[in-house]
């Protein structure tokens, strides 16, 4: 990269000198633009903070009210220092943002964060953002990622958790709780008529109040404890973090058929029964881009710079080198993948 980029990986992540912030800062800065509020693009501490209203709100969930938010709409332009900002969908998560960095004169920049091309019930659809020189995520950057119909993922959940209550066995979906959860019950609800009661943990149900804040719909939950249990057990659905797996917790709603765990992650297309050896299956759904969505929303940007960043870095970007003919680097961050929540 040139020393003179308007867009830098430095310290504390990515950061723009002319307009005095860092985007997505891996540790606290007085100024931060953050994409989405998934715990590793939001770190606390930061003296202020700007983000789009859905991530605000969810910004002030999980690391508290007191903290200065600025709320930037999709689309509206505020100036630092030098540069105007805008921040636009990226389909990830509800709220999540793309932000685009437009100098006074020089190229246009656009930091995508984590990102989805094809439309969901729970975020706001994709827009691509046309610039000079796209930052782009490459966590699924291998061929070997290609996402099936989200719709058809919907109805083999659903089918397997009306098997599981026609055994009176307890079906458990392991979803993060941030996004993948919510897309989730969503996603169900949309599929046909649900067997059962869905209680969701309690970490899932905080964010729940906050996508329904935000006119998000979801289908009727309960709190999973144990004064629901008894609701829960045989023929419902308990949705909760990846980390309850095996976990007390979770056996306790168990019903007379025992209980069948599942995780939703983009991970289940490789390696899903190595990870998880305790689970019964794995659905594929992720709330980032495959293989083919990278690639068609690069080209969407008409960038001809592209910056890769967290995940398959070194693989994608040589890709967009000799393949693509683009000018493509590589930008070191902190920034986990879709494992990090």
């Amino acid at each position: 990269m040139a020393g003179d980029d308007l867009i830098l990986a430095g310290s504390c992540g990515l950061g723009c000198e002319a307009g005095g912030f860092w985007v997505d800062p891996s540790s606290p800065v007085p100024l931060a633009v953050i994409t989405h509020a998934h715990a590793d693009h939001a770190t606390a501490g930061c003296g202020r903070y700007v983000a789009t209203p859905g991530t605000a709100a969810l910004l002030r969930s999980r690391l508290g009210g007191e903290i200065e938010v600025e709320e930037l709409a999709f689309g509206a332009v505020r100036s630092f220092g030098s540069v105007g900002v805008s921040l636009h969908p990226a389909g990830h998560v509800l709220g999540s943002a793309q932000v685009r960095v437009e100098p006074a004169r020089g190229p246009v920049w656009c930091v995508s964060g984590d990102y989805k091309t094809e439309p969901g019930p729970t975020a706001e659809a994709f827009e691509p953002v046309p610039c000079d020189v796209f930052v782009t995520e490459s966590t699924f950057g291998l061929p070997v990622f290609r996402w099936p119909e989200q719709g058809g993922v919907a109805g083999s959940m659903l089918s397997w958790w009306r098997a599981n209550a026609a055994s009176e066995r307890t079906s458990a979906l392991l979803a993060y709780s941030l996004g993948k959860a919510q897309r989730v019950m969503a996603s169900l609800a949309g599929a046909g008529e649900l067997p059962g009661v869905i209680g969701v943990h309690g970490a899932v149900e905080k964010l729940c109040r906050v996508y329904e804040g935000a006119g998000v719909s979801l289908p009727d939950y309960v709190h999973a404890s144990k004064a629901t249990a008894d609701s829960i057990k045989g023929t419902g659905l308990v949705v909760a973090p990846p980390a309850q797996a095996g976990t007390p917790w979770l056996r306790g709603f168990a019903g007379d058929g025992g209980m069948g765990t599942a995780q939703v992650s983009g991970w289940a297309t490789i390696r899903g029964r190595r990870r998880w050896q305790a689970l019964d299956t794995g659905f594929v759904l992720s709330d980032h881009a495959d293989w083919p969505g990278l690639l068609h929303a690069i080209e969407m940007t008409g960038a001809q710079r592209v910056g890769v960043t967290h995940g398959y870095t070194r693989p994608f970007s040589r890709y967009l080198r000799e393949e693509r003919g683009l000018d493509s680097f590589m930008l070191a961050t902190r920034w986990g993948d879709e494992d990090a929540e």
